[in-house]
């Protein structure tokens, strides 16, 4: 990996840097912020970050990822407190229709039929007493057939 790289990749993961890029550069609102919170999430996991807020004709797609050899379509909720349900709790059979349909959309139109798919769902449950990010892989099979 080149240095300019493996740099940038230090600092994007540094929680002080990531303050600093907020500061910077605010969220426009809370899904934002939970969403920068999952993408850094996955990136500590390795995974390569291709897409966000992908809009398809069914929805939208939060974060489009690579692990390995598999895409992966992520829906992240955040919830400040959990008096109306837990986060992950948000993605019910419609949602899931809907995110099937849009990741279908972006698996054809990007020439993806024969790679491998799986679905992910981060919640944010900012009140949660230890740890508020939960990563459910391949939290759903598709609704849709490709």
């Amino acid at each position: 990996m080149a240095n300019w790289r493996k740099l940038f990749f230090t600092l994007w993961l540094n929680p002080l840097f990531c303050r600093l890029f907020d500061r910077l550069n605010p969220p426009k609102n809370f899904g934002q912020r939970g969403e920068r919170m999952a993408e850094r999430h996955l990136l500590r996991l390795g995974y390569f970050i291709v897409g966000r807020n992908y809009h398809g004709h069914h929805g939208e797609i939060d974060l489009i990822a690579v692990d390995g050899k598999t895409v992966v379509f992520v829906e992240v909720k955040a919830r400040m407190t959990s008096i109306a349900g837990h986060a992950a709790e948000a993605v019910d059979d419609e949602k899931e229709l809907k995110i099937s349909k849009t990741a279908a959309e972006y698996v054809a139109f990007h020439g993806l039929r024969n790679a491998h798919k799986r679905f992910d769902v981060v919640a944010i449950d900012l009140d949660a007493p230890k740890n508020p990010l939960r990563h459910f892989i391949n939290a759903f099979e598709s609704a849709v057939d490709d």
